[in-house]
């Protein structure tokens, strides 16, 4: 599967959920995720490997970077696993190197064929203020929904977690 997003920072959420619901928007999560993120050998280190935790599900994730400068664009490969210490052991005995944490609170609607998720990062990342991020099947749709929602193209940014964090750091 392809994930196409962006990312918007400095929201108004209760204008833009009023703006969702009266697009259409159904709510779908509204809790928690804790994600762990891996090195390993032959991965690059634009990939992404992540151990996540959403709710009480969990998710094995590879991302393999795909270079573009208008969408954060990535191969993404999922799984579902039944227990997350199981799969963080698995991944340690393969060789896999722990080098981050997040913990945030995550909002997710849905739209048509998107998904709009406003995230707030909790811990020692909390100081970053809550954004927006806009995933669909394509740029055109990204687009799209952006501009529903009052944000032109040079506000939605091709930005990962790293990015978002290194905005905000003092």
């Amino acid at each position: 599967m392809k994930e196409i997003e962006v990312k918007i920072l400095e929201i108004n959420r209760e204008e833009l959920e009023e703006k969702l619901v009266s697009m259409g928007a159904k709510k779908v999560f509204d809790n928690e995720i804790y994600g762990l993120f891996f090195r390993i050998e032959g991965i690059e280190n634009k990939d992404t490997l992540r151990l996540r935790k959403e709710g009480e599900e969990t998710f094995l994730t590879l991302k393999k970077y795909i270079p573009n400068t208008t969408v954060k664009t990535r191969d993404e490969y999922e799984v579902k696993v039944s227990d997350f210490e199981t799969a963080r052991t698995i991944l340690d005995l393969l060789g896999a190197k722990e080098y981050a944490t997040i913990r945030k609170h995550r909002t997710s609607y849905e739209l048509s064929d998107a998904h709009i998720e406003f995230d707030k990062y909790l811990d020692e990342y909390e100081f970053v203020p809550e954004f927006l991020e806009i995933e669909a099947k394509n740029e055109k749709t990204v687009f799209h929904i952006a501009k529903k929602l009052g944000f032109q193209p040079e506000e939605c940014l091709p930005i990962n977690t790293k990015e978002v964090i290194k905005t905000y750091s003092r």
